[in-house]
């Protein structure tokens, strides 16, 4: 099989072993590789059939080296054991991967948006454990695009997006229906999921869609409008569940669950299967039932809107879903002509779609918006035809399984007459159903789809070598880093240019993994800047603003959970005030002044000592950390915060033992990070303020200046090589 187009190089690997890892993210949701439970809620849905079939056919292809979905985890006494564990395999090299992420109990995905960033280092974690950086990420709706931004930058991974649904989409549909601005934002956060999916639209290098309408009508509403950058391709169906009915008698046990409320069990079928959501529509179904005395006589009606077992304990908008259609029942007395059961299992639904099938039934999805339409596929794949809307996503499979007919959702009496046509003209109905059969195998296997996905990252990954390039030695060393070298900025790393380049072209020989970073007291622009007319390439994380920030790879995402962990006890204008005063203090300039650092020049003459202005702070229960260097400067920063913690947080989040890193300083605001069990190097032009670490096990004062001090403290420790740790004194 070929992969890439004519004339395109082929980017992919050659065989399963060389092949290429995939990571896939779908956060909300209950998702396990068996019994799903779909329409359970809104969130456990279409997107979670259609991530776990997609990432069972990328596994079984030769060029796919493995699969991994993450996933919240959840334990919750509400839900099942399963969705608690945190791994589950789901076909040979696919794996589900439960994530913490934030409270362990079941959420809506409206209110996980500020546990997202845990759920980013969460996935860091899982990938040094994998020990290796995935070749892409494919982020699966909003709350996961967030996440894939994240990670695509610290790694340097390109990123695909499918947005399944899109925000606003959604806003304007519930605009529509009369709810009201404010109570949008205040259950569905709408604004902060749009501008998610801006940003995830800015960064993605690929966006896959279902249908040509996402990507001319619902794309087309986003400020990064670039349709060149979105490929559609439709999902797939699984053709060894879903397949016509068989010849002869066919009553599955599902058949009795049905049959128990029809008094006239053999009359076509028209088959609804959606979860109780206000957007599927289903009371105008009922509605269109009702008020058409011909199409009752024809035919009985089947709701399968999800399972319950107390009506009065489901969430508000599945319940006002499932009492309005049990009021239209009794207003338009259906008993006898409608079945809508409580319960059914996974493996129901194929039986389903052949049960319609077999009594020359329709199936109907009528919502009033529908991005694809799985349940379309299913029926076209079981020889039932086909009545839905003509929003989204039905326009494309009735255009290519010609098994149907699109109708407006809202207009009731038209919905009625199309349902009778259907079901009285049985010629039409043998076409329907043959076309339907062919369609679904032609244009909507997984393996198809799956084919398609592939040449269109082969072509991405072509296209971006042609321009400014994304190739593998672009990737973040840190994922799958055994040790890590940090160096000081000025007086440290920089100072001697013979002294850096040396250092540069030992870092270049390097074949092992070994990570680089910078700590400095310098703010994040100034310290790029230092560093490109030193020519120092990107190092793969900064720790900047004497350790108030952190970022990492090319992009600079900025660690969002480390600055909420020193916002502790943070009041910034109590400490302006309580400092204005004092002798010998003087506010270096604005552009030096950070959200978590204050900096003052100091007239170590004129000022009071350290340890004076400390308790000064603390009589106004001011609780900070003071950085003295230089004899001249003094940052005041969260009593959290310091590069020495900023250094063992960093290597927390990446699973890297603190023992691995080798700490190069020359000045006060180092000592924190030199000290403990890294390995500290001071280089020979130290400040005055460092000799009290002198005779410390773990910290080498070395001869030589700036950069030579640093590849003194290599060789010293054969960090390069073996590496040997220092061995304390008997």
């Amino acid at each position: 099989m070929t992969i890439s187009a004519v004339g395109e190089k082929n980017n992919l690997p050659t065989s399963k072993e060389e092949g290429l890892y995939l990571l896939l993210i779908s956060v909300h949701g209950l998702m396990r590789g068996h019994n799903l439970e779909l329409g359970r809620d809104a969130d456990t849905g279409g997107q979670i059939k259609y991530v776990l079939e997609f990432a069972r056919t990328l596994a079984e292809h030769s060029h796919i080296a493995r699969v991994d979905v993450l996933t919240r985890q959840v334990m919750d006494p509400k839900v099942d054991r399963d969705y608690a564990e945190a791994r589950e395999q789901i076909a040979p090299n696919a794996y589900i991967v439960r994530l913490p992420c934030g409270p362990r109990r079941y959420l809506r995905k409206e209110v996980l948006w500020p546990y997202l960033d845990s759920f980013a280092d969460q996935a860091l974690k899982h990938i040094r454990q994998v020990g290796r950086v995935p070749d892409i990420l494919h982020s699966h709706y909003a709350d996961a695009g967030y996440v894939g931004i994240r990670l695509s930058s610290m790694l340097g991974v390109p990123l695909v997006f499918t947005g399944h649904s899109l925000g606003h989409v959604k806003r304007q549909r519930l605009l529509a229906h009369g709810m009201k601005l404010e109570n949008i934002e205040r259950q569905y956060h709408i604004s902060q999921r749009i501008e998610a999916e801006d940003q995830v639209l800015d960064n993605a290098a690929l966006v896959i869609t279902s249908t040509r309408q996402e990507v001319d009508e619902q794309y087309s509403l986003y400020d990064n409008y670039q349709p060149d950058r979105k490929v559609v391709i439709p999902p797939g169906v699984d053709l060894e569940r879903f397949y016509p009915p068989r010849r002869g008698a066919f009553k599955p046990p599902v058949y009795r669950q049905i049959a128990r409320f029809l008094a006239d069990p053999g009359k076509p079928m028209i088959l609804s299967l959606s979860r109780p959501d206000p957007r599927k529509n289903i009371v105008s179904l009922v509605r269109a039932f009702g008020e058409n005395t011909r199409l009752r006589e024809l035919a009985n009606l089947v709701i399968i809107a999800g399972n319950r077992d107390e009506l009065s304990e489901m969430e508000k908008g599945p319940r006002r879903v499932l009492t309005e259609l049990m009021i239209m029942i009794d207003r338009y007395d259906l008993y006898g002509s409608i079945a809508y059961p409580k319960h059914h299992e996974p493996e129901d639904v194929p039986y389903l779609y052949r049960l319609a099938a077999k009594s020359k039934g329709v199936f109907v999805n009528p919502a009033l918006t529908e991005p694809f339409g799985l349940t379309l596929l299913e029926a076209a794949a079981s020889g039932l035809p086909v009545v839905a809307t003509e929003d989204g996503g039905p326009r494309d499979i009735l255009n290519f399984c010609k098994n149907g007919v699109l109708i407006d959702p809202l207009d009731v009496d038209r919905l009625g007459e199309v349902l009778v046509d259907a079901l009285s003209n049985k010629r039409q109905w043998q076409r329907w159903s043959k076309a339907g059969l062919v369609g679904s195998k032609r244009h909507f296997s997984w393996t198809g789809h799956v084919n398609k996905y592939l040449q269109s990252i082969d072509r991405m990954i072509n296209k971006s070598r042609r321009g400014k390039g994304m190739s593998r030695s672009l990737k973040s060393r840190l994922p799958t880093s055994d040790r890590i070298l940090v160096c000081d900025l000025d007086n440290t790393l920089i100072g001697d240019k013979e002294a850096l380049a040396t250092l540069l072209a030992h870092m270049r020989e390097i074949k092992g993994h070994i990570g680089f970073g910078v700590a400095t007291g310098r703010r994040l622009e100034s310290t790029r800047a230092v560093l490109r007319k030193w020519q120092v390439p990107p190092p793969d994380f900064f720790i900047t603003a004497v350790g108030s920030e952190i970022h990492y790879g090319r992009k600079l995402i900025q660690d969002i959970n480390w600055s909420r962990h020193i916002n502790y006890r943070w009041r910034p204008k109590e400490i302006h005030h309580a400092l204005k005063n004092i002798s010998g203090l003087r506010l270096q300039p604005r552009l030096e002044q950070r959200e978590f650092k204050i900096s003052y020049y100091i007239d170590p003459l004129k000022a009071p000592s350290i340890r004076e202005i400390i308790r000064h702070l603390r009589q106004h229960k001011l609780h900070v950390n003071i950085i003295y260097s230089h004899q001249a400067y003094l940052d005041v920063l969260p009593v959290r915060a310091s590069k020495g913690a900023a250094l063992r947080y960093f290597a927390d989040k990446w699973g890297i033992a603190v023992e691995h890193i080798l700490v190069a300083g020359d000045s006060g605001n180092d000592e924190e990070m030199l000290a403990g069990e890294t390995l500290g190097v001071v280089v020979g032009n130290h400040s005055a303020e460092l000799d009290s670490l002198q005779g410390r096990e773990r910290i080498y004062f070395a001869n030589g200046h700036h950069a030579w001090g640093i590849i003194e403290g290599i060789e010293y420790y054969d960090f390069l090589g073996s590496f040997r740790e220092p061995q304390a004194e008997p």
